[in-house]
Formats: C-alpha cells, structure tokens, sequence
C-alpha cells in the first residue's frame, strides 16, 4: 500500500513523475545510457536546463521581464550567503523579518558582511504568528522574508512595500499560489519542498540588479558568473534537475499554479475544518497567519497520543510528527499531496473521537 506522505521535507511526488524519474536511471532518451552516467555538457541534459529555466519563468509568469532562472547547489542555506553578497554594500544596511529558524538562520549568515536591522519578529511567542507593525526603512538596500515557514506552519498572506529590492525564500511554498512574482527582485527556494528532491536550489533573479555592490565575490557565489554559465559553472546536480523539470512539466499540465492552488486551499480547508472542530485537537499557529502547506497542530489529550499514532500508523499516514521545537504534529500538504490523504488523515481524527 502507496503510504500517505505528509513528510514535510524531503517531501512527497508526483507518482507519475517518479516512474519517469526511474526509468532515466536505467535508459535516457532511449540512448540506452543512465541519466546520472552522461555528460551534464550532452545536448540531452543541456536540453533539461534549459527547458526547466523556461518552465520556471512561464509558471511564475516572468517571462521577457528581464529575470533568470538559475539552478545551483548549497539549499537555501547557502542563498542565506549569497543574498548579502551579491546584493548588499560595502557599509550598507538590509532589513530582515524575522518569522522562525530559517529566517533567523538567514539573518545569522547577512551579518558577516553588513548592518542587519530585524524590522519584526514573532519569537516572543514561538513564532507562532506573522508580524505586521513594521516599516521597512527606505535605506535598507533589500528587505528579506520567508513566505512560508515549515516548522512552525505559518504562512505570510501579504508582503511589505520596500523602497530597496524585494527577496523573498519561497523554499516551502513556491508554486503553490498565485502572487505577483514581479514584486520580487529575488526568489530563492530549495526544491525538496514542492518541486524535486533534494539537490538543487532555484533561484530567480532580476539581472540589472546585480553588480552593484563593491564588493569582490567569490566565483560560486556569484550570481552573475552563473547567470553567464547558464548554471552550468561546475557540474549542476543532474538527478535532481531532471526530477525538477518533470515535476515543472506535471504542474504546467494540470493547470499550472491557478489550478494547484484551488487544491490547496481545498485540502487545507478540509484540515483545518477538523482540527478547529474537534475537540482532541488544536492549531498551533494564529488562525489568520496559518500555512496552507504546513499545518501545524497538537491534541488537547496527550494521555491519547500513543493511540492517535497507532491510528495513523494503520492508515498508512507518514511523516506526521511535528518539529522538535514545535512538538505535536505537522501536516505538510505540498502540491503533489492527494486530496485523498488529507481525507484519510481527517478519517483518523474523528475516529479517535468516536
């Protein structure tokens, strides 16, 4: 029996694109080699880079507006570096929200190389809500959020005007709703959350933004030298880039973003109806602030814990518990989720009830 993968990262995929993705490993193209066994410098793996880089920029509609889409390596974490490196001046200062670990860890690598103002943050209250009493100040060169936080399952609705460039680390939330991408200067998002395995990093970035810092940046963290490469600098992580274009390719098929995010919201709904009515349970994050990917939730009963887990074990449900700094559980509902899932999930807990 499939199991019901609400694994929050490394997460779930498209099971089309998964028998896709192995019958590479074996035979590519039909050339009788493996995928992960020919030259990242082959026209067939060119062919995937490019066609992932258009796939990226059609969905988000970014096209012809002058942004880039790079495939590199490192995560998100490593984009934590290179945000300030490449966007932040000698002597100049940028502004961070600061709205859970990931966010606080990107703040911890901006301030080796510059002034740092933390505009918000919500770790009074284990951030468990997003701030919004705050101006980002117009000397700020970029402004920097998370759109979505995993661990603690909140979910920013609305974003800041900024007088500096806009960056955003969309790595649990990219694709999955409709925003108006042209806002951002810079987008970075590791892929294992909502578009391959882990491996790779997307980021799409507004090229004239570049360049303008004074500084001297080191070769991999450039993003113009890999602008000017094409991704292709050093050996990019051909596996994981293959599995993104598919899964780029399966959303574009099923509607692309508008169509995914009329499924989220409906297997988000359906959740968050159950653990807001009963009783055994309860949300973690404020309501208004709730992530439509990571829904974070505890019982009210924790004497029923042993049994709730047995219930979902005999599901089939998997990857359900909750962060270490959160506890309870979290209900990671990416875009390849099934509906089905959700449903089988919010079956347990009226069980339990029952």
């Amino acid at each position: 029996m499939k199991k019901h993968n609400f694994s929050a990262g490394p997460c779930i995929l498209p099971q089309e694109v998964l028998k896709k993705a192995s019958e590479a490993i074996l035979n590519f193209n039909n050339d009788n080699l493996s995928l992960i066994e020919i030259s990242h410098r082959s026209k067939p793996v060119v062919d995937v880079m490019n066609k992932a880089q258009q796939l990226v920029l059609e969905l988000l509609g970014l096209e012809n507006k002058g942004y880039k889409a790079l495939f590199l390596h490192g995560g998100a974490s490593l984009e934590f570096l290179m945000t300030p490196y490449n966007l932040l001046p000698i002597d100049g200062k940028a502004a961070y929200l600061d709205t859970g670990t990931w966010s606080a860890k990107a703040i911890k690598e901006a301030k080796l190389l510059g002034n740092i103002e933390i505009v918000a943050s919500s770790k009074d209250k284990n951030y468990s809500y997003i701030p919004t009493d705050y101006t980002v100040p117009d000397d700020a060169a970029y402004f920097h959020c998370t759109s979505n936080n995993t661990i603690y399952g909140t979910q920013m609705k609305s974003f800041p005007n900024a007088k500096g460039y806009r960056v955003c680390d969309m790595s649990s939330d990219i694709f999955s709703r409709q925003l108006d991408f042209s806002s951002f200067d810079l987008i970075y998002a590791g892929a294992q959350k909502n578009m391959g395995p882990a491996g790779v990093t997307l980021v799409v970035i507004k090229e004239e933004i570049l360049g303008k810092t004074g500084r001297s940046i080191p070769s991999m963290l450039d993003y113009k030298l890999h602008i000017d490469k094409e991704s292709m600098f050093n050996t990019p992580p051909v596996f994981a880039l293959y599995v993104s274009m598919l899964t780029l390719e399966w959303l574009k098929n099923l509607g692309g973003i508008p169509a995914i995010e009329k499924i989220n919201q409906t297997k988000a709904a359906m959740l968050y109806d159950e653990i807001d009515n009963n009783p055994l349970f309860e949300g973690v994050a404020v309501k208004s602030d709730r992530s439509m990917m990571n829904a974070t939730f505890t019982l009210t009963d924790l004497t029923l814990t042993d049994k709730f887990d047995k219930l979902c074990e005999q599901a089939g449900i998997n990857g359900l518990k909750g962060h270490r700094s959160v506890g309870g559980y979290r209900a990671s509902m990416y875009n390849a989720l099934p509906l089905e899932s959700v449903e089988v999930l919010v079956n347990v807990m009226k069980n339990l009830k029952k």
